[in-house]
């Protein structure tokens, strides 16, 4: 009974790899296909010129400002936070999980901040 309960088992994982591994090989083939069914386009050269360099000047600076102000943010938020919060599972220790949400809300501000400056840099 044991030996069956074990080749049974081992068939089931066998047939699982097989069914992941052919999974994976038809998503990269769908996923491939679309690639190099397009035209390579020829690169484009873009002059820098003092306009651009301007805007380009004042948009990282933006991205600098929005990533950095925001770690700045999260870490002000995190220090009180996670203070306040060690020392109330401190306490009480059944709470910690509900601590560590308030840590992780404060947490998304660089996350935020990192999202804003992306998205700045995508329109320079």
């Amino acid at each position: 009974m044991e030996k069956t309960n074990r080749t049974r088992f081992r068939r089931k994982i066998f047939l699982s790899l097989v069914f992941l591994f052919a999974f994976f090989v038809m998503f990269g083939m769908v996923s491939v296909v679309r690639v190099f069914a397009q035209e390579q386009a020829p690169p484009v050269e873009v002059e820098m010129t003092a306009e651009r360099a301007s805007v380009a000047r004042f948009g990282l600076m933006a991205a600098a400002i929005a990533f950095g102000f925001g770690a700045i943010g999260a870490g002000i938020a995190i220090a009180n936070v996670g203070a306040a919060a060690m020392g109330a599972i401190g306490e009480r220790p059944e709470i910690a999980s509900q601590a560590l949400i308030f840590i992780a809300l404060a947490e998304g501000l660089v996350v935020f901040g990192f999202i804003t400056a992306l998205m700045i840099l995508g329109r320079i």
